[in-house]
């Protein structure tokens, strides 16, 4: 055929293709691991396989920057490549995995090199790593960055497990200097312990007001002075509570160079959904009120949150007793932050493009991870076939999870992933995920 020099490997047609530009009907044509060019949908395009998905819509692969692995030292709760197996059938073809849950957590280029060890050949989809900022290692923090950690995750708060404690005051400020002298970025768990309390009690009531909103105003209060006195890029984690989005876009607003993201969970549960001892719903900040859950959606799409990741944190069943007081915290939702978050941004008037830069683009432009978050030539072929009007009815069994544990148990999302490409091929069952170097 006239106009191509060589064949393709692939073609991938959808009238219903989500670009940068737009939603509009792409033929996407992918050499090797890449996407050589973009087409009309119509247009002839020599390839070895050419695959049409007519109205199914195709997406880049979403980029979760959220996600505990646990591996190596609670691979009992989850671990690379059944976390990585639900990435790829949730349509998240890029993870970056948190530094704590694992055993050891990753605070040393050791400790790095530890976990690398254990994911090495395991991984269906891209993994990246973030370090970790503890009390004593801010002269571990360089050569995690040298060795391409994306950033360092802290609390300020206990973080549930005792080999990753929280930072005090002047731990944070001394860690943010150090980061930012070396032009790197700090993701905070923004609760203050002063605001927090043991809960009174089994119920979820209890649990909710053991943690009160004001709790993570207070926190980012305390991150949005520390960041604009350092200079260190700041990220605030899994924001739950409205009442932090006033600090957040007042700050923004005066160039203070601090970011937010929140969870499917907190767009689409509410803590008037939570049944009586239904701790799959349990996690820390806690799941709040229907209202709040409204400030939140109107505070993503004014920007003031600019991404949408899962914070899986999963565990086994036996953690989830039916007392909030007393079980793990932690919501496991990797495979299924794509059509929760669609469920609820189709009724509230969103479009898939919305969805993509919250859940893809915007993510990957956070951690500066390049040739991911879009479908555009020359970023690393990542697709995802994508059913926006499926029936997606929920089997806690039938998830890639370790541990058929999740809050969405028995509930009809829409949307539904079809197929995934990493890189150009479909993940069949077979490893081809490789490790990632770091921001760019």
């Amino acid at each position: 055929m006239t106009g191509f020099d060589t064949e393709f490997d692939t073609v991938v047609r959808s009238r219903r293709t989500v670009t940068p530009e737009g939603e509009r009907a792409v033929a996407v044509a992918v050499r090797g691991e890449v996407i050589a060019a973009l087409y009309d949908y119509a247009a002839p395009v020599p390839a070895t396989e050419d695959i049409d998905l007519r109205d199914v819509a195709l997406l880049p692969g979403l980029v979760d920057t959220h996600v505990h692995v646990n591996e190596p030292g609670r691979t009992h709760w989850e671990g690379f490549d059944s976390a990585t197996r639900a990435a790829a059938a949730g349509g998240v073809t890029t993870i970056l995995d948190m530094p704590l849950n694992s055993l050891p957590p990753t605070v040393s280029a050791g400790a790095l090199e530890v976990k690398q060890r254990a994911a090495e050949g395991q991984c269906h989809v891209d993994v990246g790593f973030w370090g970790g900022a503890v009390p004593g290692n801010v002269k571990d923090l360089a050569p995690l960055h040298e060795r391409g950690v994306y950033g360092f995750k802290c609390f300020m708060s206990p973080s549930g497990v005792d080999e990753f404690p929280p930072l005090a005051d002047d731990e944070l400020r001394e860690a943010l200097e150090e980061i930012a002298g070396f032009g790197g970025m700090m993701v905070v768990h923004a609760e203050d312990p002063a605001l927090l309390a043991e809960p009174g009690g089994p119920t979820y009531r209890e649990f909710l007001d053991s943690r009160p909103g004001e709790s993570e105003r207070s926190a980012v209060e305390r991150v949005v002075r520390l960041a604009a006195e350092t200079g260190c890029r700041v990220h605030v984690l899994h924001v739950s509570s409205a009442a932090c989005l006033d600090v957040l876009e007042a700050a923004q607003a005066r160039g203070v160079a601090v970011s937010a993201e929140t969870c499917p969970h907190y767009l689409t549960l509410a803590a008037e959904q939570v049944p009586e001892g239904g701790t799959a719903y349990k996690c820390c900040p806690p799941i709040r009120s229907e209202a709040n859950r409204d400030l939140l959606w109107d505070g993503l799409a004014r920007g003031v949150l600019s991404c949408v990741v899962s914070d899986h944190s999963p565990s086994t069943a036996e953690l989830k007793v039916p007392d909030f007081a007393a079980a793990w915290g932690g919501i496991a939702s990797l495979q299924l932050g794509l059509p929760a978050v669609w469920t609820e941004a189709a009724r509230r008037g969103h479009r898939l493009g919305d969805v993509v830069r919250w859940m893809s683009a915007n993510p990957a432009a956070l951690a500066g991870i390049s040739g991911k978050g879009g479908i555009k030539v020359g970023n690393d072929a990542d697709l995802v076939a994508f059913d926006p009007g499926a029936d997606n009815l929920i089997d806690a069994a039938r998830l890639h999870h370790k541990n058929p544990v999740t809050p969405y148990h028995g509930r009809t999302l829409k949307g539904a992933v079809l197929t995934t490409w990493l890189r150009g091929r479909p993940v069949d069952g077979t490893p081809h995920g490789r490790f990632l170097p770091g921001a760019q």
